[in-house]
């Protein structure tokens, strides 16, 4: 049997043994709902503020401005709707290569009567902060810009923008759910207003994230019931999922970001010897575990074919997105033609990943550039 080698940690991560163990008593003996008054109620309120204070200390925030949800997803719908719904005006800002539930919450918007202004970025991925402090106007609720993008992994300058911001009085939010844990984040330092945070992608569970929502801000919610989540997003608790969601935080390490690091680079090095490749995005700025190339003329989705025979799991883009025979936006948005845009594929690693394992992919993958260029009509 061939063994997994597993390289789509940007579409999900294995959940570690050790946020499992912490998260089995919440299905069991502790099995209370938090909003309960009796012993089993409050042992499970108990562990739901203790996991809301290590997420909001891992980003210097106060516990009170953690608010959970059931993933990125629904976190970046309610910072950008329940904005627009609670401040009275109808412009947001945001660049061309947000996720897909950024784009589509803002044409949803749009069809309710928001303008909304999609900057464009560069080669690389990085959207010009001068662009944004051009585009605010009088009307702008919100900036919303992802952090380190989910395809190309490029690290925008959050400070820089968060200045202008707040310099300006308008709110800036990011979706920070791949970059969480991997690069620094402190609210107060970078101005920002609202944090999508999410737990799957650092080895914990899917189906709970959070939004940071500084004190003061006034947003409206996306879902109305019980109160819960001081009536900001109604419904029981995941108490096991947000027990997870901290386990996790609390088992990430700098050292694992230095080694990861390390094999993304060694990877990056040995596939860009393969003739007539490239590196979309930046080399330097970008996030810890990702490697987005370009093997011009070749189709990423029959690599990815012939890496799967051999056990190895990549991706051609966003894992919400795969499923779609159209060029990815974010590729597109850097400049790349649909031909190009179609021959790259995601590689994108995880603490568990091994050196052991990046040398079979270099080793495998040039054989499978030669086959694919060797038979493909359009091959040059």
């Amino acid at each position: 049997m061939v063994k997994t080698i597993y390289l789509d940690n940007a579409a999900t991560t294995l959940v570690d043994k050790r946020v499992i163990d912490a998260m089995l008593p919440y299905f069991s003996e502790k099995y209370g709902n938090a909003s309960s008054q009796h012993i089993l109620g409050l042992e499970a309120k108990r562990a739901l503020e203790q996991s809301r204070d290590v997420i909001a200390k891992s980003i210097g925030a106060k516990s009170e401005e953690i608010v959970f949800t059931s993933g990125g997803t629904e976190a970046n719908n309610f910072a950008l709707k329940g904005i627009i719904w609670s401040s009275g005006k109808n412009h947001i800002i945001t660049t061309r290569i947000e996720h897909d539930c950024i784009l589509n919450s803002c044409k949803w918007l749009e069809k309710q009567g928001v303008k909304v202004t999609y900057l464009d970025v560069n080669y690389e991925g990085f959207v010009n902060p001068k662009e944004i402090e051009k585009a605010i106007t009088k009307d702008t609720a919100i900036v919303s810009v992802i952090h380190g993008n989910n395809e190309i992994r490029t690290i925008q300058n959050l400070e820089e923008i968060g200045k202008i911001c707040k310099e300006r009085g308008v709110l800036f939010h990011t979706d920070a759910c791949q970059s969480y844990t991997k690069v620094p984040i402190n609210v107060k330092k970078q101005n920002l207003d609202l944090v999508t945070l999410n737990a799957h992608k650092i080895h914990g569970p899917k189906g709970v994230g959070a939004l940071y929502i500084r004190e003061g801000i006034d947003i409206t919610p996306l879902v109305h019931g019980g109160g819960q989540e001081k009536k900001l997003r109604s419904g029981t608790e995941n108490i096991a999922g947000i027990v997870g969601f901290a386990a996790a935080v609390r088992l990430t390490r700098d050292k694992d970001v230095r080694k990861i690091k390390e094999l993304r680079d060694k990877l990056i090095e040995g596939i860009l010897k393969i003739e007539n490749t490239k590196l979309n995005g930046s080399r330097i700025n970008r996030l810890c575990n990702n490697v987005n190339i370009c093997f011009n003329n070749i189709e990423g989705e029959s690599i990815g074919g012939y890496l799967d025979a051999y056990g190895i799991c990549i991706s051609t883009g966003s894992a919400c997105s795969s499923q779609s025979l159209e060029p990815s936006h974010v590729l597109k948005a850097i400049g790349l033609t649909p031909l190009e845009a179609n021959s790259s594929i995601r590689l994108s690693l995880s603490r568990d990943t091994s050196s052991e394992e990046i040398e079979k992919v270099l080793k495998v993958l040039p054989k499978i550039i030669d086959k694919l260029r060797r038979i493909s009509p359009i091959s040059i």
